[in-house]
This record gives structure tokens, sequence and C-alpha cells, in this order.
């Protein structure tokens, strides 16, 4: 999407190599924690600046209202803030409109998920230096973080350098009331952030949690939508699990798995003789989940034949088995499920409007990983406890970067990606600690730093290392890389790596590469 670039007034500069002006602080506001950290951890490195981080605009607010008292000098600062927040009240556009009520100077950089021309004109009235739209590379926010001081603020870029240079020997060690720290820790669910078998600290999840709570009492048909691996499922088990016909059968079929011609029979059955291969009567799974509860998954792969008879049971609550003549009544709750976006399939003629309607009673909005990623540390800790043998001998730790790296990664596999990543990397890596190089290509193809993170991989640590292993380290990761990018295909793999495929085949045989693929 088009970003914006905003220009308003520069402060007027008293930068003198005789009496510099203090360095500006960077105050940052972002509701989502988990990016927050991220950002803050990111700027302090790349800049060396001391970077504030609120997680709502009212603590910010509280807090540079006390430093100016405190300070009526109070030199001019960067703002850095999101523009909604998910408590509501201030929003971002607010928070600077407030701050510059209360005679604080200061330029300003917004960010936004959901950019518009009517925002981005209001962001142009309010003098703000850019308008970022999300998601963003963390070193474009940077670079504008470095223009909007020189600017703007009248900071020399040698005294910038200079400050990037003394972060790599030391920390910024005080970190004011209302802010948060930068390193990011794995944390174990507690009880409260587990519901039937779903694991959620975020707003979002809560809110799921409850509305599965409110809906599983009724009968009222279920409509689940999210993308891909987000755990449709298990929030259709969890219905189930707290609904009246709990004690009967949960049957789940997947609309996209099976193929047309054979899905009517698989859900309404068929009698001996009604084609060819019908050697008996047959029972369906509405049939099967008489009493109970069927789930339908990818509801909108049904094609749009059986979308047909499927309204009637909906409105009649009975089924013809195919070759026969005679309804059956059933007595079934319906939940059904789609990552695909229904109402647009309606209106492209790909699913029928009042099947959509009579489906969409009770409506369940799963959120992906990437909206909820301060419950990423707990899933980790979780998938750890499921893979992780009962000794701990195969136990991993993860190195601050690769946190790093997997708290802002996109997630486009969602939770079941997160569940895959643990999952392998305790049975490649088991026992030590995970590097940026372990994780798999892709996580590293946005990551502006990717390449210093191998460069750091042959870098000679004061202590020395074990020359062999290190570079055996780094073959068998290049190898599985390679064959991951080319989908276990050796040929390919071997032609990526430019060597000879029976070599690749012996290295990997040797290595002990062989069955992990």
């Amino acid at each position: 999407m088009k970003e914006f670039d905003f220009l308003h007034a520069t402060f007027e500069s008293d930068e003198s190599e005789e009496n510099p002006k203090p360095l500006p602080i960077i105050y940052l506001v972002e509701d989502d924690q988990i990016l927050g950290r991220a950002i803050q951890r990111y700027l302090k490195k790349s800049l060396g600046l001391e970077v504030v981080f609120f997680d709502n605009p009212n603590n910010c607010i509280e807090y540079l209202q006390k430093e100016k008292l405190s300070n009526p000098d109070m030199q001019p600062f960067c703002l850095v803030s999101d523009i909604s927040f998910n408590e509501g009240g201030t929003d971002g556009l607010l928070l600077i409109d407030l701050l510059k009520e209360k005679g604080l100077e200061f330029v300003s950089i917004v960010m936004t998920g959901f950019a518009s021309i009517e925002t981005a004109i209001m962001a142009t009235k309010k003098g703000v230096f850019h308008y970022l739209t999300k998601p963003f590379e963390l070193e474009v926010l940077s670079d504008l973080v470095v223009k909007a001081l020189t600017l703007k603020l009248g900071i020399q870029k040698e005294r910038l350098q200079q400050a990037k240079k003394n972060q790599e020997t030391k920390e910024v060690s005080k970190a004011p009331m209302g802010a948060y720290n930068t390193k990011v820790t794995l944390e174990s669910p507690q009880e409260e952030d587990i519901f039937c078998g779903m694991i959620g600290r975020s707003a979002s999840m809560k809110m799921v949690f409850e509305r599965i709570s409110k809906v599983a009492a009724s009968d009222s048909t279920v409509l689940i939508n999210g993308p891909s691996g987000t755990g449709k499922e298990l929030v259709a088990r969890a219905i189930h699990l707290l609904s009246p016909r709990t004690k009967n059968d949960l049957v789940s079929v997947n609309c996209g798995a099976i193929p047309g011609e054979l899905l009517e029979s698989e859900l309404f059955g068929h009698v001996k003789g009604a084609f060819t291969g019908a050697i008996s009567d047959r029972k369906g799974r509405f049939e099967t989940a008489n009493k109970g509860t069927i789930f339908l998954d990818e509801i909108g792969d049904m094609p749009l034949l059986l979308q047909v008879k499927l309204l009637r049971v909906l409105q009649n609550r009975e089924i013809e088995r195919v070759g026969g003549g005679a309804p059956t009544s059933i007595d079934v709750r319906i939940i059904t499920a789609t990552h695909r976006d229904l109402e647009k399939a309606v209106s492209e003629n790909n699913f029928r409007e009042d099947l959509f309607y009579r489906l969409n009673v009770i409506p369940v909005q799963l959120p992906a990983l990437a909206e909820r990623r301060e419950d990423i540390p707990l899933l980790i800790s979780y998938f750890l406890s499921r893979f992780v043998s009962a000794d701990g001998r195969n136990n991993i730790d993860f190195a601050d970067d690769v946190l790093e790296i997997l708290l802002t990664y996109d997630w486009p596999g969602n939770v079941r990606e997160l569940e895959n990543l643990i999952e392998r990397l305790v049975i490649l890596r088991g026992g030590n600690t995970v590097k940026v190089s372990d994780l798999p290509a892709k996580f590293l193809h946005h990551r502006p730093d990717k390449q210093q993170a191998y460069n750091g991989l042959i870098s000679l640590p004061e202590s020395g290392l074990n020359l062999k292993k290190t570079l055996s380290e780094i073959e068998n990761s290049l190898i599985m890389q390679a064959l991951e990018q080319t989908s276990g295909n050796k040929n390919q793999a071997s032609k990526l790596l430019h060597m000879n495929r029976t070599t690749l085949i012996e290295k990997m045989k040797k290595k002990g590469l062989m069955e992990l693929q």
C-alpha cells in the first residue's frame, strides 16, 4: 500500500560542538506488546538512543506530563505511535493533539494497519512527519526516525552514529514506570490461559472464549471463520464439549477433502444399489451425528448442488439417503467453518445467499496468529512441553535474536505453522540453543539484518570455536534449507548447492540427515 510522507516546521537547532543538546528520546506507543517490544529492541540496537515503550496513550501522556513539570526546558523528542488502539478512547492522532496542548515539542511518526486517504489527510494537518502502513520493515522505521531527528530536530548524523557505537558496548539501563523492558522471555500458560485445549491470553482470544461459552448452551448454527491453521476444529470441539449434547458424538467432515460426487453419500448416506459399488445400505454422517453435533469444515468448498440439499436439511431437519425416497428426521446441531470470505463468494455467485444466512446465525471469528502476537511465547512453551522428552535431554533454548524473529514473523500458516516449527527444532536441535541459522530460510526473507545474522555465524568469538563442528553445522543448515525450498527434491537441491546429486546424498547419509526428510 502506498505510504505518505509529510513535512512540518523544523525545530530550531542549537547543535554546536561546544554545547550540543542532549540526544532526543524516542517515545513509542503501541498496544501490541510483542510488536512494541520488537520495535523498541530494534530501535535501541540500530540507533543507540533511549526508547521508552508504552502500551497505551494514557500512560504516555501521564509520564510526559510529569517530565514536563519536573523539567520545564524539556528537550524535543520523537514520538512513534500507532493510530488505533484496542481499548478505544484516545487514538494516535488525538495523542498528538493532547501533547501539543501541553506545550511539548516533538516530531511524530504514526503507524497503522488500516490505511485510508481520510486518515492520511488528518495526519497531514497535524504535521505528522511520516504515515507508515503496517506491515513494514523495522529498518524502514529506523531510517525514518533518523531522517526525522536530523531534518526536524537538527541532530547531526555524526552524533547519531556515535550513539550507535556506544550502544554496542552498553545497554540503556533505566526504564521509566509504565514502560516495558525489551527482553522477551518464554512463559508457560497459566490455568486462565487455557480454554478447552486452546491457548490464549490476548484480548482477541478472550473474546473468542467468551463467545464459545455463550453459544455452547444453545442449539443455534455456528459459522467459524478464520485463516487456515488458527484452530477452527478446536473451537467446534469446545462448543460441543460445553453443550448439552456432549454425551453424544461430534462428527467432523472436511468438505474440501472429499470429491463432490462422493460428498453427498458421505453426508446423507445411500441405499443398496443407488450407484455402482453401493452393495449395502449405509448411514451418512448426519445420521451418525444424530442427537449430537456435526462439524462441516471448509463449507465454502461445498458444490452448489449440495448447498441446495444442505439448505433443505437446515430448514426441515430431514435428510434423504442417495437412492432413497423416504426422508429421515434428524436431531443434530450444525457447526460449520471456512477460511474463505463467504460474503464475497455470495457476491460472485459461488455460494448460495440463502444458505449463507442460514449458517451465519452465530459467527465466531478466529484471529490470525500475527494479530495476537502476545500469545506466541505461551504457545512456544506449550508446544515445547509436548515435544520435549520427560527427561528434558532434547530441550531447546532460543537466542534473543531468534525469539525476536519468531515474535515478528507474519505466520501465514498460523498456529499450525508454529507447532510444526517447534517440533522440527526439537528434533534437529534438541539439547542446544537455537540460532538464527537454524531457522528455515523463509523466516529471514523479510529481515533487514538477515545477512548480518549469517555473517555473525562465521565470526570468531574471543573464546574461540571448534572449526570442524561449526563448518559442519553451517553445511547441515544449508542442506536442509535447500531441501525445504525444493520440497525435498534432492536433484533440485543439489543444483541449488552446486554439487552432484550423489554427493549430496552421501553427505546426508554421513550426517544422518536422510531420516529427517
